[in-house]
């Protein structure tokens, strides 16, 4: 890998780390399908000219049900998720159980594409497992329902992000994907307007809000897609994804410099296991077995 694609690389990082801090801020004031219909539409709109300069919006007409499928499951119905339980986690923990979306990939691969499961990848699934549980009990105590549903709320979302990457494979596999990044935005934007009218908020939310809004859908969003899909066509799909490790490292260090959230041993021992976890089951590491030969 290039040192310009590694720079890239981490600054993508970076920036889908940042879209859990300014989540975190601006969904108190929005709400969660307002804040996410300001998000998509945004980056609809930084994208639909790229898309027209690409000669390619007849891609988009050609496969509209499946890139609207791609559009629910991978951003209307995540975002909103992913809005409301980083409200109650905070955009540490958020990020960090953002990371296990390769995981419930490989898995839906198994279930529905009849993927193989190695031994790294059962492994890696269980250990997956104990972090989510770990972080869970992180956030548990007196208050449980309100620790549970935020937490499976953001699993949810990741669950989301599994099934639309193997529905992609399975019908949208050769599809220009600016087409399908543009048209995912545009149809989650159509799908949450009814949603975001009727939730809208009675007070006018603040400055502040609306530049995190902005910046999410500018910069988390639309930039963040155009870098991603540069990473691809340059260094291939497997080493773009390794971009999941980087994002919970800097969810944490956001959250903890500009909203003072607090990292607790308990918190990193969960975060390095869901890491793990996810780097066995998607094949960053393996489980070696000793075979013994006569």
């Amino acid at each position: 890998m290039r040192m310009q694609d590694l720079a890239e690389l981490i600054l993508l990082g970076a920036i889908w780390g940042a879209s859990f801090l300014f989540m975190r801020s601006a969904t108190p004031e929005f709400g969660a399908f307002a804040l996410v219909v300001l998000r998509t539409g945004v980056a609809a709109l930084c994208l639909l000219p790229l898309l027209l300069m690409s000669k390619k919006l007849h891609v988009v007409k050609h496969h509209w049900k499946a890139i609207l499928f791609v559009g629910m499951a991978n951003t209307a119905i995540p975002f909103c998720l992913f809005a409301y339980s980083t409200v109650h986690l905070g955009a540490g923990l958020a990020s960090i159980l953002n990371a296990t979306a390769p995981m419930f990939g490989a898995i839906v691969a198994f279930l529905w594409l009849k993927d193989n499961l190695t031994t790294s990848a059962v492994v890696g699934l269980v250990i997956g497992f104990f972090g989510v549980v770990v972080i869970s009990a992180l956030r548990t105590g007196i208050e449980l329902s309100l620790a549970i549903l935020p937490i499976l709320a953001a699993l949810a979302a990741t669950c989301g992000y599994g099934i639309a990457a193997c529905y992609t494979k399975q019908f949208l596999s050769g599809v220009n994907t600016l087409a399908i990044a543009t048209g995912s935005q545009v149809f989650a934007t159509l799908a949450l307007i009814p949603l975001a009218i009727v939730s809208w908020p009675e007070t006018n939310p603040s400055v502040d809000a609306w530049i995190q809004v902005i910046a999410l859908g500018v910069v988390c969003t639309g930039l963040a897609y155009i870098l991603y899909f540069r990473l691809i066509a340059n260094v291939g799909a497997a080493k773009a994804i390794t971009v999941a490790y980087l994002v919970p490292v800097f969810g944490v260090c956001w959250g903890v410099v500009f909203l003072n959230e607090i990292v607790t041993p308990l918190m990193i021992v969960g975060a390095a296991l869901i890491l793990l976890g996810v780097s066995l089951t998607t094949g960053v590491l393996k489980w070696r077995n000793k075979v013994k030969t006569a």
